[in-house]
């Protein structure tokens, strides 16, 4: 079965089966995407791209808008997300990390699962997972040595962080954060205890592989706001920065 028959075998269509990266089943309210991560790895997989507005030949992809208005219809209107596992074609070295890749494989199985948006783009996880924090969702080893990055099959890469480095990171810093200096606790009450961003000083993408990250000087708690902030642009801004731009007083 290709894919096109998969997609129409669930009631789902598109604008133009050409260029589409995502379908919708109307009647059954739900979106169908492609999702860039191997079968077996049961790791957070990534959807869509942001970089992937424009090709590398700076030329706009029209499957981009659709899958926007597709995210939109999940995030605002309850559709419900299903995800089919893809492997695609290695990347193109000239053209960069975001070039196209020519789908290779794919596994004709539906599944449930639960949109996460991220700074760079919109991720699945399985629909029943169970996490707190964006940086919970992927979890990585128990190594007592913290090593980030281990790259799993996926078209563009996708890294695991390890949830032992997170824990450490806040024994030592706390639940405050570093720019803006809330604390969810005593903003919240009991609902807000426990949670915080940690943000990974130096890019995961920019550190060539695996790496050992040392929890205290790699890494940052930072509120959702603020990590929201620092990735404002593609050169993410430092902590120092974004707390220079508050505006009157910390909350």
């Amino acid at each position: 079965m290709n894919r096109k028959a998969f997609i129409q075998s669930h009631g789902a269509e598109c604008k133009n089966w050409n260029w589409s990266w995502s379908f919708v089943n109307e009647a059954e309210r739900f979106i169908i995407f492609g999702m860039w991560q191997d079968a077996e790895t049961k790791k957070l997989g990534l959807i869509l791209h942001k970089g992937w507005e424009t090709s590398a030949k700076g030329r706009k992809n029209n499957g981009y808008g659709q899958a926007v208005e597709h995210i939109r219809l999940i995030e605002e209107q309850g559709y419900q997300l299903k995800t089919f596992p893809m492997i695609g074609e290695p990347r193109n070295p000239e053209e960069g990390e975001l070039s196209a890749s020519k789908i290779i494989e794919f596994t004709p199985e539906l599944s449930d699962a639960r949109l996460v948006a991220l700074p760079d783009g919109w991720y699945a996880s399985h629909a029943d997972d169970n996490f707190e924090t964006i940086a919970e969702v992927v979890i990585g080893s128990e190594e007592a040595e913290f090593w980030e990055g281990a790259a799993f099959r996926v078209h563009v890469n996708a890294y695991e962080r390890n949830a032992e480095a997170r824990k450490k990171c806040l024994q030592h810093f706390g639940f405050r954060c570093r720019a803006c200096d809330i604390d969810f606790g005593e903003r919240y009450g009991v609902l807000g205890q426990g949670y915080i961003h940690v943000h990974h000083i130096k890019p995961i993408h920019q550190c060539g592989g695996a790496y050992k990250v040392d929890p205290i000087k790699d890494l940052i708690p930072v509120c959702a706001n603020c990590h929201a902030m620092i990735h404002r642009r593609a050169d993410p801004l430092t902590v120092d920065d974004v707390r220079a731009t508050l505006i009157g007083p910390k909350q």
